[in-house]
């Protein structure tokens, strides 16, 4: 009986193990997605960031309508100078929430949490919020 129960916690244990594995690997996945939006905005290449937004983002705004609304309300993430992972969470829905540190172009530097989606196999941004950067740190 003990070794039976020493094998099911064993088992739990390994299932655990590969269940964070995987939500590893999701984040990182969903991070690299993320950090490439922001290189293309970087680099002013608006094309290819919009391939970054999901589904949803597309709906709402067309191409230019994307840029007018990054440029106007993420003036930091359109012309990103550094960008700093502070973390992430998965939420119960399967989606990713990214914890980013963004200092602009302009100097100025925001906090930003991004919501990762994963749509037919690859990760998108779904949503991002900013709040000033309340820290000394990006």
């Amino acid at each position: 009986m003990p070794r039976a129960a020493g094998l099911a916690g064993l088992l739990l244990l390994l299932v655990a193990a590969g269940t964070a594995c995987a939500q590893d690997a999701d984040v990182a996945a969903a991070r690299a997605s993320a950090l490439a939006q922001l290189e293309a905005f970087r680099h002013g290449d608006f094309d290819r960031a919009y391939t970054y937004a999901s589904v949803v983002i597309r709906e709402q705004f067309g191409r230019e309508a994307f840029e007018r609304m990054v440029r106007l309300g993420y003036p930091q993430i359109a012309a990103p100078a550094t960008v700093t992972l502070d973390g992430a969470e998965r939420a119960p829905n399967g989606s990713v929430f990214l914890f980013l540190r963004v200092r602009g172009a302009d100097g100025v530097a925001v906090e930003a949490v991004y919501e990762m989606e994963l749509e037919a196999g690859a990760w998108k941004v779904n949503g991002v919020v900013t709040r000033p950067d309340t820290s000394r740190a990006a």
